[in-house]
């Protein structure tokens, strides 16, 4: 039985999926390592801190860069959303209902959940039906 999704994309809600602001970047980090399973990859402290995660063959940049985390996020497209809520529940993700939907983006639909992380940006994670 498989335990892990793939993060197949990436997809900023606004811009840049490399410069995702958070308020205090080393509280961020242990979410999306133990949560959601990234790895840090690699970290600067120069104009602001900030770190570019991993997962897969996709990659994040979280930045202490002013910007209103309630406001951005990224869609992830995973190879199967149920494994994906799943994993992330066994890696101690807090809910326990994902309020499954399917939203349509151009001509694809895609089976989708959120999930809010404690730094306030907001993911969603869907696979193409």
């Amino acid at each position: 039985m498989k335990t892990k999704a793939v993060f197949k994309t990436a997809s900023p809600y606004m811009q840049d999926a490399l410069n995702l602001p958070v308020e205090n970047l080393e509280e961020a980090i242990p979410f999306y390592e133990t949560i959601m399973g990234f790895q840090v990859v690699s970290q600067q402290d120069a104009s602001c801190k900030s770190a570019i995660l991993a997962r897969d063959d996709i990659q994040i940049g979280l930045a202490e860069n002013g910007g209103d985390p309630t406001q951005e996020g990224c869609f992830f497209e995973v190879d199967d959303v149920e494994v994906a809520f799943n994993e992330l529940k066994n890696n101690g993700l807090e809910n326990d209902d994902p309020n499954y939907r399917i939203d349509q983006h151009g001509d694809k639909s895609f089976r989708i959940f959120f999930v809010i992380a404690p730094d306030e940006l907001c993911y969603c994670l869907g696979q193409q039906v």
